[in-house]
């Protein structure tokens, strides 16, 4: 119940907030969800935006259930990107779904070899630490996207701004219901179902676990735990690749200079809030891809600032990592209580002697 609390007082503070600043939160909060869930148009939006985002928090959740912190998904992100539209324009002559399957398996496989490789190494030979490679490796993978398609680059289009060569119509997701859904909502529903029959029902996904639960005991009981520390950042960045390659043959179909959308940065807050459950995280990417969906409607019609959906996320992400903190506190304080009673205990005992 921890996520629902988490989401609920979030929920109540952004009100109160909206409430001292002059607004009115039912009407706030009633514009968000009409432009998240009002009509069909806002609906194919959400669900649109809420694809990348669950692909990519599948990915940092694995890596959270290994006992690793991947914050690099936005760097795999662009990588699978970068991959899927440099096959996307670069083949012809290939049929329809096999060109889209070529695309999509690249930018899987990038994603995967850029978070295994060098942070999964590094942490596993090295013990270098996941959070500080994986960040270096995402501006990496950030400026060199940018450098692809600058004037100049390898893969600008001349003629553009700061764009890449379009990805062939052939190799384009199939849109489901206008403007955005399209058959990208099948991968994410399919790789949510993978991903908790591999980490739920396999050996494989059992000794992940166990590595992220215990490192020690996991080495006592005979798991390379080296080896599985590579496994999971690289299906990490696997998973965060895929989200970046089925986007952008989804909606984008081009490399461009604005293309940062911070799927991978919110996917983490997406794990977060699922616990990292497969099906968790399907959920929580809905709920907040409905937060940026909305938050726009919520500004034109109650003149409230959509920045509120960002102090909601963060408010969630708060009361979310407080739960860890209510243990240590009633530890600490049972602790106190207890030495409290054996002071007491040895006045007693003092003033009888």
């Amino acid at each position: 119940m921890t996520p629902v609390l988490a989401t609920a007082l979030a929920i109540l503070i952004g009100a109160a907030i909206a409430y001292i600043l002059g607004f009115d939160p039912f009407v706030a909060y009633g514009a968000l969800l009409t432009g998240a869930f009002g009509n069909t148009m806002a609906i194919s939006s959400t669900l649109a935006g809420a694809v990348p985002l669950a692909l990519a928090g599948l990915g940092v959740s694995v890596a959270f259930r290994a006992g690793l912190f991947n914050i690099g998904a936005e760097g795999q992100y662009w990588i699978g990107v970068i991959a899927a539209v440099w096959f996307g324009y670069h083949l012809t002559g290939w049929p329809g779904w096999l060109h889209t399957l070529v695309c999509v398996v690249a930018a899987a496989v990038a994603g995967g070899l850029w978070g295994g490789l060098i942070p999964g190494l590094a942490k596993a030979y090295r013990g270098a630490h996941e959070v500080i490679t994986t960040m270096m490796m995402s501006y990496i993978a950030i400026y060199f996207g940018q450098y692809l398609i600058a004037a100049g680059g390898p893969m600008h289009a001349p003629g553009y701004n700061a764009q890449s060569y379009p990805i062939r119509q052939d190799a384009w997701l199939t849109v489901l219901v206008p403007p955005q859904l399209t058959t990208a909502v099948f991968f994410a529903l399919g790789t949510a179902v993978a991903v908790w029959w591999v980490m739920f029902h396999t050996t494989v996904g059992f000794r992940l676990r166990t590595v992220g639960a215990n490192a020690r005991a996991a080495r006592y009981a005979g798991i390379l735990v080296p080896a599985y520390t590579v496994l999971a950042l690289g299906l990490s960045g696997l998973l965060a690749g895929l989200a970046g390659g089925v986007q952008v043959l989804a909606l984008d179909h081009r490399l461009m200079w604005g293309f940062n959308t911070g799927y991978g940065y919110t996917a983490i807050v997406v794990a977060l809030l699922a616990r990292n459950h497969p099906f968790g995280v399907l959920l929580a990417a809905v709920f907040f891809s409905a937060l940026s969906t909305g938050g726009q409607n919520m500004q034109m019609v109650s003149q409230l600032p959509s920045s509120l959906t960002d102090v909601l996320t963060g408010l969630i992400v708060f009361f979310v990592a407080a739960e860890r903190m209510v243990p240590l506190a009633i530890a600490w304080y049972r602790r106190r209580r207890g030495v409290r009673v054996q002071v007491a205990a040895a006045g007693e005992g003092g003033r009888e002697a």
